[in-house]
Formats: C-alpha cells, sequence, structure tokens
C-alpha cells in the first residue's frame, strides 16, 4: 500500500472537498461531495455525539445513496451547516427524487468549540452560510490544519485541526480518510513533538519524526484543554471513503473498522466526552473489494489524518493553546 498523488481522501476518483471559516469565529464547516450520490453508513463510539440525517445510513434503512457530508464547528449549532449544503445542492438540480420534489440527503456531525477563545456573540445563526460557502469551494485539492471543521478544533496538549490522508491498495482500490480532530485526548506524547501515530507515518507526511523512545505512555493524562476550559468540549468526527463497490452493511463494518485509527492516533479516545463518529463512503467506480483490507486501511489513513491534523495547525490571535508548529519550528 502506498498513498495516493494528492495524500488526500480526493484520490479517491470523484470526490470533493469544501472548507469555510470564520477566522474571528474560530470556527467552521467542511464538506465532502461527489458528482454522483454514494453509498454511506456512519458508526458512533463516542459518549457525546451531535448528528443530522445519521439514521438514514443504518443498513436497514431504504435510502441507498446520499449527495454529501458535513463536518462542523459550532455544537449542536454547527448541523445548521448541512442546511446550506442542501441549499447549494438544490441550486445544483441535485437530490432524491420524490415525484416532483427534490430533496438533497445530507448528513452531517460536530464538534464542540464554542469556548475556544472565538467572538461567538452572534445574532443570526453562521452555520448555515458557512456550509454554503463550503459547498461553493469544493475542490478536489483543499488545505489542511486550521481550516474548515478544524479552524476552531483543540486537542488534549496542542491545537487541533482537519487531516486528510489515502492510500493505494495492491488491487488499485484506493482509501482515504478525512477529519476533523478536536479531541478529549492528546495526539502527541508528552513533551508535544512526537505523534502516537507515528509508527504509521508514510515519509515525513507529519515532521518525520519517528516513534517516541520513551516507554509507559499514556499512563500520564495531562491536558491544557481541559485546564483551559473543560474534558466536556471535544469530538473527532471523520469520513472515510473508497472508490470499491460496497453495499450499506458493507461501509458500516468499514466504518467501525476505521475507529481503530482514533485510538492508535489519540490518547485517551472514545471518551464519554467525546462524539467520536466515522462515516464510510464507497463511490462505487470499482468493483467490490476486500472489506476487510479496506477497513484496514481506512483505520491506517484515519490515524495519519489526525495526526497530519495538528501538524498543518497554525497559530492565531486569542489561541487557547499553542500549536505544533509554534512549539517544534
Amino acid at each position: 500500500m502506498k498513498p495516493g498523488p494528492k495524500n488526500l481522501i480526493t484520490d479517491v476518483t470523484g470526490l470533493v472537498v469544501g472548507n469555510a471559516q470564520d477566522n474571528t469565529l474560530k470556527s467552521g464547516a467542511t464538506v465532502l461531495s461527489a458528482d454522483v450520490p454514494f453509498a454511506a453508513s456512519v458508526h458512533v463510539m463516542g459518549g457525546a455525539p451531535g448528528t443530522r440525517e445519521t439514521d438514514l445510513l443504518a443498513p436497514d434503512k431504504s435510502v441507498t445513496a446520499v449527495d454529501a457530508l458535513v463536518l462542523s464547528g459550532g455544537s449542536a449549532f454547527g448541523l445548521d451547516a448541512c442546511s446550506g449544503v442542501m441549499d447549494g445542492l438544490r441550486a445544483a438540480g441535485r437530490g432524491f427524487q420524490v415525484g416532483d420534489a427534490t430533496i438533497p440527503l445530507v448528513p452531517g456531525a460536530i464538534l464542540f468549540d464554542l469556548l475556544n477563545g472565538g467572538a461567538k456573540d452572534w445574532v443570526e445563526n453562521p452555520y448555515r452560510n458557512l456550509g454554503r460557502q463550503a459547498f461553493d469551494n469544493a475542490s478536489d485539492e483543499f488545505d489542511l490544519g486550521s481550516v474548515g471543521a478544524g479552524t476552531g478544533a483543540l486537542s488534549a496538549m496542542l491545537k487541533g485541526g482537519l487531516g486528510s490522508a489515502s492510500l493505494s491498495l495492491p488491487d488499485g482500490t484506493m482509501v482515504g480518510a478525512l477529519v476533523a480532530a478536536n479531541p478529549v485526548g492528546a495526539v502527541t506524547t508528552p513533551g508535544d513533538r512526537h505523534f502516537y501515530a507515528a509508527p504509521f507515518e508514510i515519509g515525513s507526511e507529519f515532521g518525520g519524526l519517528g516513534p517516541d523512545p520513551a516507554s509507559g505512555l499514556g499512563l500520564s493524562l495531562e491536558s491544557r484543554k481541559a485546564a483551559a476550559i473543560s474534558l466536556r468540549e471535544n469530538t473527532t468526527i471523520a469520513i472515510v471513503a473508497t472508490d470499491a463497490t460496497l453495499t450499506k452493511s458493507q461501509c458500516h463494518r468499514v466504518a467501525v473498522a476505521a475507529h481503530d485509527g482514533i485510538g492508535r492516533a489519540t490518547v485517551p479516545a472514545h471518551t464519554p466526552f467525546d462524539g467520536d463518529l466515522v462515516f464510510a463512503l464507497a463511490t462505487g467506480g470499482k468493483p467490490q473489494a476486500d472489506v476487510s483490507l479496506i477497513g484496514h486501511a481506512a483505520s491506517l489513513c484515519l490515524a495519519r489524518a489526525i495526526a497530519r491534523a495538528v501538524y498543518a495547525a497554525t497559530p492565531a490571535p486569542d489561541d487557547l493553546l499553542p500549536s505544533w508548529r509554534s512549539l517544534n519550528s
């Protein structure tokens, strides 16, 4: 296995990703869409999720494909980013047809960034507009770090962010991950330099520093975020994708497997105060492939994407936590 040419989820042919953010708000939204609807499912392992339209992704539900997936900051307010994406899809004539009605199907998930130092004194919920802007910005190339849904994200010790990574399997199947990392846990080991995901790094995609040589990692759960706000403002939300042809049930199994990537990159993971959630989608551009291998590759991509999110985050005025780059440049 090796990374795709962009090392982004958009190495899966047909996918596009758009970001929009408000740096004064210290928040934003990210949308993933495609030129045609795609099969998708979801699995939640965190104790505090925030979601929209995820029930229809259950394998036994009648909807077979959706038009877009949204990751957003803003806690429950951020779910309105899905409405902005629906506006964009409807204007493009996209959606599920019911008689003369066209209904875009846009599941979404949010992270909590309401106490991160940004100006949250809005009169009108800004997330619908951010969702529409993200949809309009969608492309197969996009930035990582302090953008989109990762704009105001925080890990335990450092700024979080938006990350992505990909892998091409031996049979040519492509797998990718996209994540907004805002976890309870730390993404770096004590000292803020080495990444927990380092054993899975390819090349120098997040610094090439290798694993921490220390032992006994994970025994100390120091958290600058907990000291600055509390343990309740968190969540890692992600999308993993493949160009293989999969059913909704198979997508669900891939989502379950992909959660291992959160556990490999974040310590601790899946806490009662995280809303850890993974969407999994299949575009069907290639024949059915080994679901076990796709799930494994998705977990590797997600671990790398989380580290890349923190590695790429950039400092901004009034930040509560330092960025990795500000401490290691």
